[in-house]
């Protein structure tokens, strides 16, 4: 059982790192083997709308959001941090997932997921929903804590002082070693993920 970190931040040891520390902290402990990821503060492109990785199983972008649906094949839950700008995450984070997801949404399916968020002092709601709806559009649970995710800081000492976003974020990888091990025994047991429908409609038909 293994899980996969994103950390979204342009800081590999600021404090999304420390959020996301915690998180796998908590996992290891229930057994789980846990990967972080740290995507690196260069640019990445968006997401064109081409539509060739439907053809060709892979964005034409030959970067880390493919090497990230590629990872999630073997993995059993993710965790997507992000530091907070202008109430929003960051842009690098957004572009990546958003490919990831597009591409290679049938290897998230059906997997717990968690978004994490770090802030000075505010935005961290409006962010997280962000987050979260590319979970909720992949068949993806969405794991929850004892408090909304997400800690504060201006740096990353500053959140090892913040107590309750820390417990929060070790909740969270808390909940989600239960929900893959219950899902694990879901399936030894003969319990499969549904086989849902999908119709594409617009306004107009």
């Amino acid at each position: 059982m293994k899980v996969l970190l994103v950390n979204g931040s342009s800081k590999n040891n600021g404090c999304t790192s420390v959020a996301l520390s915690e998180v796998a902290r908590a996992l290891r402990e229930e057994g789980i083997e846990t990967e972080t990821v740290f995507l690196g503060n260069q640019p990445f492109p968006d997401c064109t709308g081409c539509r060739k990785c439907r053809e060709i199983g892979e964005c034409i972008f030959h970067d880390i959001a493919n090497d990230l649906a590629e990872k999630a094949k073997n993995c059993d839950g993710f965790v997507f941090g992000s530091p907070v700008y202008y109430a929003h995450p960051s842009a690098r984070l957004l572009a990546v997932m958003d490919r990831a997801f597009y591409s290679g949404s049938k290897n998230f399916a059906f997997k717990p997921a968690a978004a994490v968020l770090s802030a000075r002092r505010a935005g961290t709601t409006a962010s997280f929903d962000v987050i979260n709806k590319h979970f909720t559009i992949s068949s993806m649970p969405v794991v929850a804590s004892t408090y909304w995710n997400h800690v504060y800081g201006r740096k990353a000492e500053d959140v090892q002082q913040d107590k309750e976003g820390l417990m929060t974020m070790y909740n969270i990888g808390k909940n989600m070693a239960w929900m893959i091990k219950c899902f694990a025994l879901g399936k030894e047991n003969g319990i499969l993920h549904p086989d849902n429908e999908k119709i594409l409609t617009d306004f107009i038909r």
